[in-house]
């Protein structure tokens, strides 16, 4: 399966979770709510919050979705993040817009390779404590 990026801001609300599970998924697997909830080991009114679209779908619930549907938790995780994104994206667009970006003025620790070299970057910030 490739990955594919979606190009930020969306114009459009993405779809919530829930609703791709509610219409698609139950509906493809023939499942109804109580048969799926009992399946996943969890409340039929904690599925129907879910497919109502009112509660998120959080990583141990991507994992129990992504088991029955058997497309992996990831894609649920993301879906999820999406649709977060993209309404606390409209909710703070103008705190938003008043942050400034800090250019970088050395190379992160990231991108040194070795543990050693982060061991070494700290010690140096830090010389009083001992990193061993």
């Amino acid at each position: 399966m490739s990955e594919y990026f979606i190009k930020r801001p969306l114009k459009r609300e993405p779809v919530h979770p829930g609703e791709i599970l509610r219409e698609d998924v139950l509906d493809n697997l023939n499942l109804t709510v109580s048969e799926a909830a009992k399946m996943m080991f969890i409340s039929r009114q904690q599925l129907h919050r879910i497919l109502a679209c009112t509660h998120p779908i959080t990583a141990e619930m991507a994992l129990r979705i992504g088991k029955l549907a058997g497309n992996g938790a990831d894609i649920w995780l993301s879906m999820q993040q999406s649709y977060d994104l993209w309404h606390i994206e409209k909710k703070i667009a103008s705190e938003l817009s008043k942050i400034k970006t800090v250019k970088r003025t050395h190379t992160p620790l990231a991108t040194h390779k070795g543990r050693q070299a982060c061991k070494t970057l700290v010690a140096r910030e830090t010389p009083d404590k001992d990193y061993r």
